[in-house]
């Protein structure tokens, strides 16, 4: 090989190298949001179509999609729109109020066999629950549910009720929103050991990156660990959310891109897509 051409060879390799490129590598990756909100009281700012193409323009191909009350999800289900997956899990709520009284109302049993009647959810939540509320019999019943039907719980709650919901099945398969928010990476490798079956979706998390953006320590050795137990997700749950989307899956490629790329794949969509892909028929 000619000495110019070696050198344009080596230089190739060392541009494919540096950091630059290995941030472009990460933005073709392709992401799920699993923590998407489209609420509907009583009619979103955010028309569908203008939702859609938040979507496409921020490389998002598939969303947990639930919606308060369920009427948003519906929309997002029946648009089927091209080059997106949308996976629907049943909100619990009707109105906001519900998020303070679900867990003691009779009332939302009936809701969800109702939407579950639809056919196509795979799974309840985000419910909010705290402490000793998640020890009710409602909430029982509704993980006992989920068990039986094959569905995941999406739940934001803390620690303690996350242990309950987690005590009423050992079949449980618990979305676990935000991961804590501040729980001690320690502390999580501790809970995915223990519990097989939960996962941390990273909205709102603290502690992933430092003042200069770089991924912690003690991420990426709980990342090396467990890159297979998480999601990534925007939490829309107010419209300022939307306003800021592009912003938040940008900081996420960010931090993506300082991953090991098998690493970063299984948590931009390959764990979503391990969780929730075509059921096998019998």
């Amino acid at each position: 090989m000619p000495r110019y051409a070696l050198t344009l060879v080596l230089l190739a390799a060392a541009l494919a190298a540096t950091p630059a490129a290995t941030a472009r590598a990460q933005e073709r990756l392709e992401l799920f949001d699993a923590h998407l909100h489209y609420n509907q009281e009583p009619t979103p700012l955010y028309p569908l179509e203008m939702v859609l193409d938040i979507f496409r323009r921020n490389g998002v191909t598939g969303i947990l999609a639930t919606s308060r009350p369920n009427k948003g999800t519906h929309q997002l289900v029946e648009a089927k729109a091209p080059g997106l997956w949308v996976v629907p899990f049943i909100r619990p709520y009707r109105t906001r109020a519900d998020i303070q009284t679900w867990f003691n109302d009779d009332g939302i049993y009936d809701l969800i066999l109702d939407e579950y009647r639809r056919g196509y959810y795979r799974g309840i939540g985000e419910f909010h629950i705290y402490g000793h509320s998640a020890a009710t019999p409602l909430v029982k019943k509704i993980v006992n549910f989920a068990v039986e039907r094959n569905l995941f719980l999406h739940a934001h709650c803390d620690e303690e009720a996350l242990l309950l919901l987690l005590s009423h099945n050992p079949k449980a398969r618990i979305i676990w929103a935000h991961t804590g928010f501040s729980t001690p990476p320690a502390r999580l490798k501790e809970l995915f050991r223990t519990y097989p079956e939960l996962r941390g979706e990273l909205s709102y998390r603290s502690g992933i990156t430092d003042s200069t953006g770089q991924v912690t320590a003690e991420w990426r050795d709980l990342f090396a660990q467990y890159s297979d137990r998480f999601l990534i997700g925007s939490d829309t749950w107010i419209n300022e959310r939307w306003f800021s989307y592009d912003g938040l899956m940008k900081g996420y490629r960010a931090w993506l891109a300082q991953l090991p790329p098998e690493q970063a794949r299984r948590i931009a969509s390959g764990n979503a897509v391990a969780l929730f892909g075509p059921r096998k028929t019998e």
